[in-house]
């Protein structure tokens, strides 16, 4: 399988945004619930604990990582069924991450991921590793065999670092 860089670059007054979207075969709501739940989150992302409402902060084991590392994420923004914004913090520094749901007709979701990028951030590190996860989403909701994550980097690092701001 081939993969392709489907990310966006877009200027903003701050920086850059890293922008990619999905399509999910769910109502909103199930969408919502791959994003929210723990027990769900863990089939893409990785499990979580901790308060989980506005201003709280959880803590989520990244289960498809070497060493299954912990993240610290305080959430920003929690407006079921539309918009989750998180401000994480690990051992490579803190990222700000908005993820925005919106039916696309009765029974099919668009997610939009947008990071947030520093100004030094990595983009051909990055760009690759939101577009493993963000599949893994896609084939927990629907789901089909996941992607090894070897089929993403360093394959798409050099389509990311190409990218220029829109």
């Amino acid at each position: 399988m081939t993969m392709e860089a489907s990310g966006r670059l877009i200027a903003t007054p701050r920086g850059r945004d890293l922008v990619l979207v999905r399509s999910l075969a769910l109502p909103i709501e199930e969408a919502w619930a791959f994003l929210t739940d723990s027990d769900r989150t863990e089939r893409w992302f990785g499990p979580w604990e901790g308060d989980a409402r506005a201003g709280g902060s959880v803590r989520i084991r990244m289960r498809f990582e070497e060493s299954e590392p912990a993240v610290r994420a305080r959430i920003v923004a929690c407006e079921a069924p539309h918009r989750l914004a998180l401000h994480t913090v690990d051992e490579y520094g803190s990222w700000e991450l908005d993820l925005s749901l919106e039916e696309d007709g009765d029974e099919d979701t668009l997610l939009r991921f947008v990071h947030h990028l520093d100004s030094d951030a990595d983009v051909g590190d990055i760009g690759p590793g939101w577009e493993y996860y963000l599949d893994l989403l896609v084939a927990a909701t629907e789901d089909t065999e996941r992607a090894g994550f070897d089929q993403y980097y360093p394959a798409l690092r050099e389509a990311y670092l190409a990218l220029r701001p829109e």
